[in-house]
């Protein structure tokens, strides 16, 4: 064998290595159909596949996951992990190894990434603010103190989600105002802030098309919603009678806002409290139905196709699921999947959805169709469940 033949061998033998672990299960391929599982007390996070309904492999060493969430890369090859010690990890989800993690506050409460996927943003409670990093070496690019009146060293915030234009939106809870951090012009943002919004903003949300952001009042009643298209109009308040009232309702977990779903020309949403969903008019931002429900809703979340919309309770009643017929309003199928039932992620195009059991240690994966039980996967105390194609869309 000459030497150039021993060359060609050489090259064929260090790119054969290469690709057998360009997967964490040793297999070439994309990451479309990829998603992680977060093991919320192990502080591990599990690498799935949806089309085949499996679990790739277990990274561990993330730390705190016990209100963990997760944004993606925009070639949804890298996961974004936001855990509760304030560590930001970043996830190789063909590799199933941590890129790298620091460790950037005392208690974050999520993130996420802007338009153009060059940076990543995490709210914190603990000490407050937002921190923005690269995204390619978590290097940190912006600092932004939430201070408000009264209060220099800052207040938690919430809600925090990407918008159009490279701009990050968050609310401050103790300082009941909205901020819009505009990025587009360079690491040093431009920061818009909207005072007295409403008291103690607890989370929000941001609409599909990036032009509504609406933030949930845990202190008083309705909602507080800025329109980005036209800013110089100020917040507004909308659907006053959504809220705590001035009854006092036991809440045994607040729902959480980015679950809202939206169908057509209707959105539905949790309402604080109560055994029911909210049916919100989008074009009039007005109430036009209520659906009674077994339990305190959660999640609301809207099939891909928008036909039906999942909703899950806080305990006592989180064993339950219940599917909800956009067309007729009306609760069309009630399902057992077990106690605990925390998280749901429907595949892209809506054919299964998967669940989280936490106390069951199982994840459970449903035909959407017709409501039958698929696959049932071993996980250690699952919770989060987020899905790559989350990489294309607008505040998630």
């Amino acid at each position: 064998m000459n030497s150039r033949q021993v060359a060609i061998l050489l090259w064929l033998v260090s790119a054969t290595l290469s690709f057998s672990v360009f997967a964490c299960d040793s297999k070439l391929r994309g990451t479309g159909d990829l998603g992680v599982v977060v093991e919320r007390e192990q502080g591990n996070l599990l690498v799935v596949e949806n089309s085949t309904d499996t679990v790739l492999c277990r990274v561990k060493g993330l730390g705190d996951l016990s209100h963990a969430s997760a944004v993606f890369s925009r070639d949804a090859r890298f996961a974004f992990i936001f855990g509760r010690d304030g560590g930001l990890t970043k996830v190789d989800l063909l590799t199933g190894k941590i890129v790298k993690r620091v460790i950037q506050g005392g208690n974050s409460i999520g993130g996420a990434v802007s338009q153009d996927g060059s940076l990543i943003a995490v709210s914190n409670y603990v000490p407050g603010g937002i921190k923005v990093f690269s995204s390619e070496d978590l290097s940190l690019v912006a600092d932004i103190v939430a201070a408000y009146k009264g209060s220099p060293e800052g207040s938690k915030t919430v809600g925090l989600v990407d918008a159009p234009g490279n701009k990050f939106i968050f609310s401050l809870f103790e300082g009941g105002a909205t901020w819009v951090a505009d990025f587009s012009n360079g690491p040093q943002p431009e920061i818009t802030k909207f005072k007295a919004i409403g008291k103690q903003p607890y989370d929000a949300l941001i609409s599909g098309d990036g032009r509504y952001y609406i933030a949930g009042l845990f202190g008083e009643d309705g909602l507080a919603m800025l329109d980005l298209w036209q800013q110089e109009k100020g917040v507004r308040r909308i659907l006053p009678d959504y809220g705590r009232g001035h009854e006092i309702l036991p809440v045994y977990k607040m729902p959480h806002l980015e679950g809202w779903a939206v169908a057509g020309d209707l959105i539905f949403l949790p309402a604080i409290g109560l055994h029911q969903v909210l049916v919100v008019d989008k074009s009039s931002w007005e109430q036009v139905g209520r659906i009674e429900l077994k339990g305190q809703p959660v999640f609301a979340m809207v099939q891909p196709d928008s036909r039906q919309v999942w909703v899950n309770f806080a305990y006592p009643d989180n064993n339950w699921i219940q599917v909800i017929d956009v067309h007729s309003l009306k609760v069309v199928k009630t399902l057992d999947v077990g106690k605990g039932a925390l998280h749901m992620e429907f595949a892209p195009r809506g054919e299964k959805v998967w669940i989280s059991v936490r106390d069951e240690d199982r994840i459970k994966v449903y035909d959407t169709e017709d409501y039958s039980l698929l696959k049932t996967l071993d996980a250690h105390k699952p919770s989060g469940i987020f899905f790559t194609n989350r990489a294309a869309k607008i505040g998630l």
